[in-house]
């Protein structure tokens, strides 16, 4: 694999594979929360204190659609508002300590419907799955050093 047509069939397939995983993890759990939810709460974690405009930007919707949505998580008290410092028009979105414990479960409950699957890898293969999970998290901590005018 060293052409662009190789790269792109790999990053389909990365794709592909990853999504039909959180599809299965998700199939046969009850979630605390809707997946969007639970998904926004996620980015929430992972990206800090957030406007909501760049939280509707990374999601590709609307503003409006993104305050509704961050408005249902902070009435279940999951994420808060705070003013931000640098632009006293614009608010913050911060995770709670309620969230990252619902987020602990959402991941713990999706875990647990794909780790029957996992126990029947045999170490050579669970090898191959710890070191893939390593080269994945470097692939997104790069793509997080990247500026979005950087792409």
């Amino acid at each position: 694999m060293n052409g662009p047509d190789d790269t792109a069939a790999l990053g389909a397939d990365l794709l592909a594979v990853v999504a039909r995983i959180n599809r299965l993890a998700s199939q046969r759990i009850e979630l605390p929360l809707p997946v969007a939810q639970a998904r926004l709460l996620a980015l929430i974690e992972d990206r800090g204190r957030t406007r909501i405009s760049e939280l509707a930007a990374i999601d590709h919707c609307s503003q409006p659609t993104m305050t509704t949505q961050v408005r249902r998580l902070e009435d279940a008290g999951l994420v808060s508002r705070t003013g931000d410092p640098g632009d006293a028009r614009a608010v913050l979105i911060t995770i709670t300590d309620a969230g990252r414990q619902t987020l602990a479960r959402v991941r713990a409950d999706r875990s647990a419907a794909i780790n029957p699957y996992l126990e029947h890898l045999d170490d050579a293969e669970r090898s191959a799955l710890v070191d893939a999970i390593r080269v994945l998290r470097g692939l997104l901590d790069d793509a997080q050093s990247v500026q979005p005018d950087q792409h």
